[in-house]
């Protein structure tokens, strides 16, 4: 992209109706200190745990050029009444000024690894003009710093969008006004806070209402919540995208097998278009999320092709299916770690890739509970037990209070043991872990089982 600055002193007071004390230039944004590069702007938010005021004078020993405050700081800076307005501001303003075509991303799963795929995809094409949400940074605040951060040259915009309660979505999405909306698949996930599946369909059908004027809604069509899901986006969507397994579907695996490295080879069929591509991580979740990329590159006017090359290259992200070669007693291990979260179908889906394994020694399963699913939480944790039978998990060890449910539903017909919390895992995963094993890692990211994943891998990155 151009080397012009992301913003200057004097946009951001602009957009934000602040005052500049200081001519200064940022590179970047961020709201948190530590994450403060040479060059960037600062914003001190106020939050329920802290005040962002109070690290001022940490992000500028980091190297920030200015910041947004709401009280006057010696260094460079705009001041705002509110600076978590002032950021909502400056996300509409980076929004005006953009070209960038621009694809909201939503669904209980997938959402983050189908943004990271899309956006190789997107790279692929147009290297070094693609922006995209980083992390998971797809809330209230997430989402305008995202768009805050998209440089004036980008062409594609990616962003993630993320809710637990209704409403929420909307909210974001008429900040991003989305040229495609993307649904990637509703599942059980924050239950708790909903009062059915259909009302959590429901929540994630608000991603449509921001939609630009004619933009495309893209939808699961094997979901049993695609009708409602069409119905919504026809509210607001030019034109409705399916993609899936399922005969009918707009874009639709014709044909896909694992591949001899783990991942699946697949053909696509597409409107006025077919593909043969190799999907690089293994799995049918991930050949669902490899149509859904497809659909929003055919949406955006981007190239298949590139986009085919980008999804055999895909690695998986650390906390969301990335595979590891450990070292252990007498050889090597496969760490599958999924530690950042998990629901219902999340769990289902990461089993079967353990039970594809072509494994030499024994297949261990550590889960952690699924945390936000309300008064079903012992239900949906019992209902993992098939699941967990038809993966041929030789042990597994569960963990967190809420799994009591699948051990008692498990018996004798897995090897298993029930502990309180991941800091008791650990030693019994190191024992347990022998050469020529595979590993599947995956709780709710609140249970705390990356530090068993690094604790597995010796601490290394």
């Amino acid at each position: 992209m151009s080397g012009r600055p992301l913003w200057t002193s004097a946009e951001i007071a602009a957009a934000t109706g602040g005052s500049a004390r200081g001519d200064f230039a940022a590179a970047g944004v961020a709201f948190d200190s530590r994450e403060i590069g040479r060059g960037d702007l600062f914003v001190a938010l106020r939050g329920e745990a802290t005040d962002g005021h109070r690290f001022v004078e940490q992000a500028f020993a980091a190297g920030a050029a200015g910041a947004i405050v709401s009280t006057d700081v010696a260094q460079p800076h705009v001041r705002v009444a509110d600076t978590g307005r002032a950021l909502d501001d400056l996300a509409r303003a980076a929004r005006a000024r953009s070209a960038a075509r621009v694809i909201g991303v939503t669904g209980s799963v997938g959402k983050t690894s189908t943004k990271e795929a899309l956006f190789a995809a997107l790279d692929r094409y147009a290297p070094g003009q693609a922006h995209r949400s980083v992390k998971s940074y797809n809330n209230h605040t997430g989402v305008p710093l995202s768009l805050a951060r998209m440089p004036s040259g980008a062409r594609f915009g990616v962003l993630e969008m993320g809710m637990n309660h209704a409403g929420e979505l909307a909210a974001l999405t008429r900040l991003a006004r989305p040229h495609v909306a993307l649904v990637t698949t509703i599942a059980a996930a924050h239950r708790e806070f909903f009062a059915s599946e259909e009302a959590i369909a429901d929540a994630k059908a608000e991603i449509f209402e921001g939609l630009e004027e004619g933009g495309t809604a893209i939808v699961p069509f094997d979901s049993p919540h695609r009708d409602r899901l069409t119905a919504a986006a026809s509210r607001h969507a030019g034109r409705i995208l399916t993609f899936g397994v399922g005969e009918g579907a707009d874009v639709r695996a014709t044909y896909f097998v694992r591949g001899a490295k783990g991942g699946t080879m697949a053909t696509a069929s597409l409107p006025g278009a077919q593909l043969s591509f190799t999907v690089g991580q293994p799995g049918e979740h991930w050949v669902t999320n490899a149509l859904a990329v497809l659909a929003a590159v055919h949406a955006v006017g981007g190239d298949l092709a590139a986009a085919g090359l980008a999804l055999a290259d895909l690695g998986g992200l650390r906390g969301r299916g990335e595979r590891r070669r450990i070292a252990v007693d007498g050889g090597e291990a496969l760490l599958i770690d999924e530690s950042y979260n998990a629901n219902p179908a999340s769990m289902a889906a990461t089993l079967k890739v353990l039970g594809a394994e072509d494994v030499h020694g024994r297949r261990i399963a550590v889960l952690g509970a699924m945390r936000e699913l309300g008064a079903e939480t012992g239900d949906f944790h019992a209902s993992l037990a098939a699941p967990v039978e038809a993966a041929r998990v030789d042990y597994a060890i569960l963990v967190g209070e809420e799994m009591e449910a699948l051990a008692k539903a498990l018996g004798r017909a897995v090897k298993l043991a029930h502990v309180p919390d991941a800091a008791a895992a650990i030693d019994l995963a190191r024992e347990a872990v022998g050469p020529g094993d595979a590993v599947l890692v995956k709780g709710s990211n609140s249970i705390g089982l990356s530090a068993l994943v690094e604790a597995l891998a010796g601490g290394k990155d």
